[in-house]
């Protein structure tokens, strides 16, 4: 169902525009440039819309939290392609093929966007090197992500896909508890028994099972649409992971506390 999109003041600030990963680093004057042609958004929790508008306009996050969704009609079935956070944009797919691409856009808190013509974007990067220097890796970064979301499916099981996921988004909200290093609690806020089984290719029971386990074993603390991971190095076993991942905000900048 599609939803009726509010308008906020046309002109973005280059303060919002710069919000963006892949508008981040360009230069001042070209950010200005950019600014005039960009859109306000704001959508609310639970709010829907043709995904044919995906075709029209290129959506950049810069509030909130929006779940990439697809259904099988015939089951009902749903699976989550992504989850985007503040600074992510979409639909990458239609910009690069000109194609429908039949999703579920779904904010799960209210969100603000950027919006500028789909054809504007497409300009932007034929035309500008600087810009296309900052897309490419950010495209190669999603492209890298939807990898390692087929592998995990097929190559691990349930507890190992949960604890990425939850990884993950750690990563991406970056928001955490408690006032010594050594005590922080991560937040990751938004995913609930059904999200993480979309996003983690099972049923809501065997998700709830695992979260109860961690949960009893001080892993996690878990409220409703909200989990508190306690443990972090323990979450990370679970993971598997051969390496640091390389998004980790406690890699290279540690994090600011925040209460």
């Amino acid at each position: 169902m599609e939803k009726t999109i509010s308008q906020l003041p046309h002109k973005a600030s280059p303060v919002l525009v710069k919000q963006a990963n892949i508008f981040a680093d360009l230069p001042a004057k070209l950010i200005e440039d950019f600014q005039q042609e960009f859109q306000l958004n704001e959508w609310h929790k639970g709010d829907y819309f043709n995904s044919a508008l995906l075709t029209q306009r290129f959506f950049v996050v810069i509030e909130g939290q929006v779940e990439i969704k697809q259904s099988n009609p015939e089951t009902g079935r749903e699976a989550t392609l992504d989850m985007l956070y503040a600074g992510d944009c979409f639909d990458l797919i239609v910009l690069l093929d000109d194609q429908p691409h039949d999703v579920i856009v779904s904010p799960l808190t209210t969100v603000k966007l950027l919006s500028v013509k789909l054809e504007t974007m497409r300009q932007w990067l034929w035309t500008y090197p600087e810009f296309n220097q900052q897309f490419m890796p950010y495209l190669a970064q999603k492209m890298r992500e939807k990898e390692e979301l087929a592998s995990s499916l097929i190559l691990h099981n349930v507890t190992t896909r949960l604890s990425r996921i939850i990884l993950k988004h750690i990563n991406k909200i970056k928001f955490y508890l408690s006032g010594k290093e050594d005590e922080q609690q991560h937040i990751v806020n938004g995913l609930n028994d059904d999200t993480l089984a979309r996003m983690s290719g099972t049923v809501r029971q065997i998700v709830n099972k695992q979260l109860q386990l961690w949960k009893k074993d001080g892993t996690i603390d878990k409220k409703r649409n909200q989990l508190i991971i306690k443990d972090l190095e323990a979450l990370e076993k679970e993971a598997k992971y051969t390496q640091t991942l390389p998004t980790s905000p406690w890699v290279n900048n540690p994090p600011q506390n925040k209460r």
